[in-house]
């Protein structure tokens, strides 16, 4: 005869998930974006981008250089749209595109230096469904976060609006930035990174390379 059977194991304890005070003690100091707009755009990817109750992997940026990058809003100079990418790194620049898409960007480098980083993609990580495609593309970054342009200009060193350290190193590529036709010479300057074969990235690459500097 067999014997009462066994009881069940008990099932394995999850993961504690990570939370938005977790996040806030990785929050990046302004000093991470004191670096020119190509080298922050790297390395933002792995990074969370936090507003309030809602997180987002950053896995998808494009730099933009001063006045002489013809694809930038700096090329117009200092504008009333565009002046705070000639202020000091470490805060955001949101704004309108085509009338309809909020577009958040972060500037960086020195003050006057006119340099910023376009936040592309994001992938869910607290408060958003686990949905690749929540966060695939700028104007769905901004919808996914609940942000549009009244977080223009915000300090990300303080406030319910950051950047936290990246958790995993992902393998970054790099490429052309996308939608800038008529930016001449600088079509094709790979600035532009994503995280290599991660489905929450927007746009499929012209040209896949991996990023210049230590693999990550």
């Amino acid at each position: 005869m067999t014997g009462p059977p066994a009881p069940p194991r008990p099932a394995a304890r999850a993961t504690p998930a990570v939370s938005i005070d977790d996040l806030a003690r990785a929050r990046l100091p302004a000093a991470f974006f004191a670096d020119d707009s190509v080298t922050v755009a790297r390395k933002l990817i792995g990074c969370a981008l936090v507003h309030h109750d809602r997180a987002g992997i950053i896995v998808e940026t494009e730099a933009y250089l001063g006045p002489e990058d013809l694809a930038s809003h700096a090329r117009f100079g200092p504008t009333p749209r565009s002046s705070v990418m000639f202020g000091p790194g470490g805060v955001s620049y949101v704004y309108l595109c085509y009338g309809i898409h909020q577009m958040f960007n972060i500037v960086t480098g020195g003050e006057g230096s006119g340099q910023a980083v376009l936040i592309r993609a994001i992938a869910p990580y607290v408060g958003l469904p686990d949905d690749p495609s929540i966060g695939r593309g700028p104007g769905k970054v901004t919808q996914a976060l609940a942000l549009d342009r009244r977080h223009d200009r915000r300090d990300l060193a303080r406030g319910d609006l950051f950047v936290a350290a990246a958790l995993v190193p992902p393998r970054i590529a790099h490429g052309p930035r996308v939608g800038i036709a008529y930016a001449g010479a600088w079509i094709d300057k790979p600035f532009r990174f994503w995280w290599r074969g991660h489905p929450a990235v927007s746009q499929p690459p012209r040209t896949a390379r991996p990023a210049p500097g230590r693999r990550r």
